[in-house]
């Protein structure tokens, strides 16, 4: 009932930019956080952003001063504006929320498809 769909990947240069998107639909009562993770190939998942539904932030220090996380909420996105893109940071990114679909349920966590972004010259 709810979806989430990314968009934005693609290939890109050492110290190039990408802008990812992620858009939030279907039965939606409330949105407590949005995050964006990835994973390397031989590597677990990890958090790299993540944004409350008050604005507060967090990042992996790997990104810290990179990378900025961003939602229109009025739209249920959630951004990721990459910039000064490192050859490691080639990863399948995976956007994440926390959604309530109605007001008396607890949230549950959803995950989009994933969207790869490779940083290679």
């Amino acid at each position: 009932q709810v979806q989430l769909v990314e968009s934005g990947g693609g290939l890109v240069q050492p110290g190039g930019s990408l802008r990812l998107s992620c858009a939030a639909s279907g039965s939606i009562f409330s949105i407590y956080a949005m995050a964006w993770y990835r994973q390397a190939p031989g590597k677990q998942r990890e958090l790299v952003a993540r944004i409350t539904s008050r604005g507060i932030t967090n990042y992996a220090s790997s990104v810290k001063g990179r990378f900025t996380i961003s939602t229109d909420n009025t739209k249920n996105t959630v951004y990721l504006q990459m910039n000064s893109l490192k050859p490691e940071d080639t990863a399948v990114y995976y956007c994440n929320a926390g959604i309530k679909i109605t007001i008396a349920t607890a949230p549950d966590d959803y995950w989009g498809q994933g969207t790869q972004v490779t940083v290679s010259s």
